[in-house]
């Protein structure tokens, strides 16, 4: 059996909650509004890694540290 190293969990304003989804490399989330898909996907390979896509070409993909320099404000997106 392989290794859980992450669990994900969803909540919504609706009281729904699903909790403990374990993972051993990926997990993701997919929010769909209309026409349009917001994805947040983390890796937990060597590094973390976390990548949010909207739409087809909308995409930012790094590290865990790259993700907080970023709402920080101390890089920006390419």
């Amino acid at each position: 059996m392989s290794e859980i190293r992450m669990y994900g969990e969803m909540r919504t304003d609706y009281d729904c909650e699903t909790t403990g989804l374990p993972a051993e490399r990926w997990g993701e989330a997919v929010f769909k509004i209309g026409d349009e898909e917001i994805v947040l996907e983390v890796s937990v390979e060597k590094d973390i890694i976390v990548a949010i896509m909207v739409g087809d070409d909308s995409v930012w993909k790094g590290t865990l540290t790259g993700l907080k320099k970023l709402i920080k404000g101390e890089i920006k997106a390419r």
